[in-house]
């Protein structure tokens, strides 16, 4: 699994002309899901999130998580997180996980966040045409791979 973390002074996301996500300061996550993902990415993940030290204290280092400032956060599934651009010039989609093991997948890790974040995560929806807007606060932006954690 992975994740893309933006540090966030706004985000927004608007499918069919209708705002469906809107938060001011905190992460847009972008989740990506591959077939051999499991609960055990997802709780490492979850954990990795909360706990990223990416927000300026009272010094301007980063040294503060999404909880600390009392943050907010909008997931999006990102299938395009495992393109594959080692041959020609359009990636393949292969790694990516198909909606029927995707869905469950991406609904478990919302739910995880909201349990171990003890807020109420804000999402876009799987599958749709989203338009996602943002202003990224740094800018900050990290690349999280559940494969990578040892």
């Amino acid at each position: 699994m992975k994740v893309v973390l933006q540090r966030v002074s706004q985000a927004s996301v608007t499918v069919d002309s209708k705002i469906v996500a809107d938060i001011k300061q905190g992460l847009l996550v972008l989740v990506g899901i591959e077939d051999i993902d499991t609960q055990d990415d997802i709780d490492w993940l979850v954990g990795k999130i909360i706990k990223m030290r990416i927000f300026g204290d009272e010094n301007g280092v980063m040294n503060c998580s999404v909880q600390d400032i009392d943050g907010d956060i909008i997931v999006v599934s990102q299938f395009t997180l495992h393109a594959s651009t080692k041959k020609g010039n359009r990636p393949s989609y292969i790694k990516a996980s198909k909606p029927e093991f995707a869905i469950p997948m991406y609904e478990s890790f919302v739910r995880s966040l909201e349990n171990e974040f003890q807020k109420k995560i804000q999402t876009g929806i799987f599958g749709a045409d989203m338009k996602v807007s943002l202003i990224n606060d740094g800018p900050v932006t990290i690349l999280i791979d559940s494969k990578n954690k040892e």
